[in-house]
């Protein structure tokens, strides 16, 4: 059984690296031509543009994992039928159970790379891919309106509700646009800050640049009419907002981790806001290693069809064909499951778990009647 093992997993995996080295060059030639578009706006260079290709293709071979090793399964399986070798394995004492417990260790094995590199990899890749962008265009801006962040907390005054806007960050890094506002416990606006740049410490202290600082005055105090305006160079203000949930609020979702995304959805949670679509996204993220179970298990069918069913070719453009619905089903889910209002880990996981069951029935089916 050893030996069996070695062959087919010599022979899976040199087709599965064979065939994501093809997608992630295809990617790669059309990220870099796209990029080259905007080079001399912006700053933007050849060597930003072949950068920030370079630094996508984490990110891409992250999503293109599962496809790539069911095309590579389906493609190495497909050939060893072709050529009789898979019904020799067969007939010398290969059953339907073994083969499935064979590909499914191999399965878990591209599974927890396709989770390491989207939890470790990518991250890291696109926050250097947003770096160079920002240092090449002199800074990076977050949408239209910027980043929001709420947060409420106790005060001597009593309870407080903040408002912080974000702009966007400089190319060094530090966030810039900061506007703050601070609500009493009645919603009125008492106290208006902003801050060219600024800086957030670990323990959630931020240290503002250049800052404007505007009061009004409380009328249950009965403080003395009229608004009090203060220019300060430095202004440190306390808060519960630490770096990490900055970070989710103001970088792409692609740089966040599947720990990022739970934290963030916790805050999103304590503030009373919306958070099921960064629910959705952990669910996601965590459940999409698995998705390279499922794709071996689907291959699995292809190895039993007779060879008067379809060349090698037929069966692997098949094979792109399930990774291609596979992918469009899981991006529909997720919009799907936000308009419907699912429960968030059952919209990230009805993808895979109806294709495992299509992959087992029509695996059973073949066995038993083919």
């Amino acid at each position: 059984m050893r030996t069996v093992r070695r062959l087919l997993y010599r022979d899976i995996v040199a087709s599965v690296v064979f065939v994501a080295l093809a997608f992630l060059s295809l990617f790669f030639f059309i990220d870099l031509v796209e990029k080259m578009g905007n080079v001399g706006r912006a700053g933007r260079t050849t060597g930003v543009a072949v950068m920030s290709a370079l630094l996508e293709l984490p990110g891409h071979f992250y999503e293109l994992m599962p496809i790539a090793v069911l095309i590579g399964t389906i493609y190495s399986l497909a050939r060893l039928a072709q050529s009789s070798e898979f019904t020799i394995l067969r007939t010398g004492g290969l059953g339907p159970g073994r083969a499935l417990s064979l590909l499914a260790v191999l399965g878990v094995v591209f599974g927890a790379i396709t989770f390491a590199v989207g939890d470790y990899v990518v991250p890291v890749a696109e926050r250097k891919a947003v770096a160079v962008k920002a240092l090449a265009a002199g800074g990076m801006r977050v949408g239209r309106t910027g980043a929001w962040l709420k947060e409420k907390r106790m005060t001597p005054e009593g309870e407080r509700s903040y408002s912080v806007n974000l702009a966007g960050t400089t190319p060094d890094g530090r966030l810039s646009g900061i506007r703050i506002f601070e609500f009493d416990a009645d919603g009125r606006l008492s106290v208006r800050i902003a801050a060219k740049t600024g800086t957030v410490a670990a323990d959630g202290t931020w240290t503002l640049s250049e800052a404007e600082v505007t009061r009004w005055p409380d009328v249950r105090l009965r403080e003395p009419a009229g608004v009090v305006e203060q220019r300060l160079p430095e202004l440190r203000w306390a808060s519960t907002l630490t770096p990490e949930v900055v970070a989710a609020a103001v970088m792409p979702r692609e740089t966040m981790t599947t720990a990022d995304l739970w934290r963030y959805s916790v805050h999103l949670s304590d503030q009373a806001q919306a958070t099921q679509s960064y629910e959705i996204l952990f669910w996601k993220k965590a459940l999409y290693p698995l998705a390279c179970l499922v794709m071996t298990a689907l291959a699995l069918p292809f190895a039993y069809l007779h060879a008067r069913a379809g060349s090698v070719s037929l069966k692997v453009f098949g094979g792109i064909m399930l990774g291609i619905s596979f992918v469009l089903l899981n991006n529909l889910a997720g919009h799907v499951g936000l308009l419907r209002d699912w429960t968030p880990w059952i919209a990230a996981a009805t993808p895979s778990l109806l294709y495992l069951l299509m992959s087992l029935a029509a695996f059973t089916w073949l066995v038993r009647y083919r």
